[in-house]
């Protein structure tokens, strides 16, 4: 490293997990050296000197201990408001970010909020950029008659019921998942639940990925069919939404979530709180739906709308929906960060 020009390698860092951040870690080097970053292994993070670390949350550099070494440093403020029940981390990681955001050169936000949220804690405009969770788009093509009728054959859902599906991680840790996880509202999930099996007939759920026992449990007490399972890949992924008639989120803070996008690409329509880059991508009633935070009974309805909407109306809304997306793609979003890596790191293309 000590023959590299000052700040010509970008090494991108995500949080130790094999899930979310590190997929966006994967992207996000791909989206660099599109736009002719010079690209450092993972792995030499803590040795680098006086070139460019980008943190693909701000988890994986709050409460580190980190120094700064002469590089430039970048950090996904993704989620974590101070103040949140249950959630101590998002205190410590706000009142570190207040004490040392001089230190940092570059802050991605994702929303709005999160937006807000770190200018008030100080930092100047001029370091902050608003670039959402960007999708791989050609991995989540739109569903049709066939793809669903052909994943639901795989995932065992009768073809005449309404599925609702639900794929974030909602239970505390990476186990079975039995202690919810409250930010992520699976409480509120269910309470929807129990209120939209008294309006649709023939309803299941399609859960996927670690930790959903708290949600399984619930289903089980109020008697709702589900399935459960673990996508290998995104086209495992894309197979999974191709299944849905609509999708849920219910959760009480997030950075986007993937599913937004995710459910947009794919056709699905989405129902959920206003929470992270939904509450700035989605159009309520015209892309989506939106409902306010802990408001079952609006996810509910909205639920009971899309089964009872005629398809024309399910069509207008997929149309729009995929267009989103598409503004959304990494492809789409590579200009933005352009800007970001302006200054940062070296650009050669």
């Amino acid at each position: 490293m000590g023959s590299w020009p000052a700040h010509s390698r970008l090494f991108v860092a995500g949080d130790g997990h094999d899930w979310a951040i590190a997929d966006d870690a994967r992207q996000l080097r791909r989206v660099a050296q599109d736009l002719g970053v010079r690209i450092g292994p993972e792995r030499w993070v803590a040795a680098a000197h006086n070139q460019a670390i980008f943190y693909a949350s701000h988890y994986g550099l709050f409460g580190t201990g980190w120094r700064r070494n002469g590089n430039h440093i970048g950090v996904a403020y993704l989620h974590g408001r101070p103040g949140t029940p249950g959630m101590p981390e998002h205190d410590e990681a706000y009142t570190e970010f207040r004490s040392r955001h001089a230190e940092i050169d570059r802050v991605q936000v994702t929303c709005r909020g999160m937006e807000e949220l770190v200018l008030d804690a100080g930092a100047p405009p001029e370091k902050v950029f608003l670039i959402p969770i960007g999708i791989q788009i050609e991995l989540f093509p739109l569903h049709d008659v066939a793809s669903r009728a052909a994943a639901r054959r795989r995932l065992g859902l009768p073809d005449s019921a309404f599925v609702v599906g639900s794929f974030q991680k909602d239970g505390v840790g990476w186990g079975e998942g039995a202690q919810p996880k409250v930010i992520k509202g699976p409480d509120v999930l269910l309470a929807a639940l129990e209120q939209l099996r008294q309006r649709v007939p023939e309803l299941h759920l399609l859960l996927t990925g670690t930790a959903r026992g708290y949600v399984k449990a619930g289903l089980d007490r109020l008697g709702i069919p589900y399935r459960h399972g673990f996508p290998v890949g995104r086209g495992d992924m894309a197979e999974a939404y191709h299944a849905l008639d609509v999708y849920i989120v219910a959760s009480r803070d997030e950075g986007g979530p993937k599913a937004v996008l995710e459910a947009m690409a794919t056709g699905v329509p989405l129902v959920t709180t206003r929470v992270g880059q939904a509450a700035d991508l989605v159009d309520s009633g015209s892309n989506g739906y939106l409902v306010d935070i802990e408001d079952a009974e609006g996810l509910a309805a909205s639920a009971q709308r899309i089964a009872e909407a005629p398809v024309a109306d399910i069509e207008r809304l997929v149309e729009a929906a995929r267009e989103t997306a598409e503004r959304c793609s990494y492809q789409a979003l590579a200009p933005l960060w352009r800007e970001l890596f302006a200054g940062f790191v070296a650009l050669t293309a």
